[in-house]
């Protein structure tokens, strides 16, 4: 069934058709692997001993995007779009990183996925927002999931996170 192009949807259009191709519908809710993930990242210890940290924002976008394979449909805005696998093992061994990206930015942050093409790892805070890390630098996607992967998906340009 084709969605209708014409209704209003909780994604601009394009978006939300990447994310219907990938498996996504209102609705979704996967708690059971959500939770599943939450203990293997709370499980793990980096052989320094940094521990990620697991919260309600997290479990959440994972208990509704979780095992998505999102593949833009067409070029982006204004910069190229980005595959993406959402999956927070991405970055279970990254728990140190993570942790101090949290505390640069006053908040704790967790594995989110990958953007597969780039390897960029994303993570989330504890207030939904989300963050992309890349070789070149760490980046923010957006107030909240939604922006997040519509800025990915549809090739908007993110903000760049600075030093005070």
């Amino acid at each position: 069934m084709q969605p209708d192009r014409t209704s209003t949807t909780r994604f601009p259009v394009p978006v939300d058709a990447a994310l219907r191709a990938a498996g996504w519908q209102p609705g979704r809710w996967d708690i059971k692997q959500a939770e599943i993930w939450a203990d293997v990242l709370r499980e793990h210890a980096s052989p320094a001993g940094h521990r990620h940290t697991v919260f309600p924002a997290a479990v959440e976008a994972w208990a509704e995007f979780g095992g998505l394979h999102i593949t833009p449909p067409g070029p982006g805005r204004q910069v190229a779009p980005a595959r993406v696998h959402v999956d927070p093992l991405h970055g279970l061994h990254m728990a140190r990183t993570l942790g101090d990206l949290g505390r640069a930015l006053d908040t704790e942050v967790c594995p989110l996925g990958a953007e597969t093409d780039t390897q960029a790892l994303l993570a989330i805070d504890t207030e939904g927002r989300v963050y992309t890390l890349d070789h070149t630098g760490d980046w923010y996607l957006g107030a909240d999931i939604d922006m997040a992967l519509t800025t990915l998906v549809a090739g908007t340009e993110p903000v760049r996170l600075t030093a005070p």
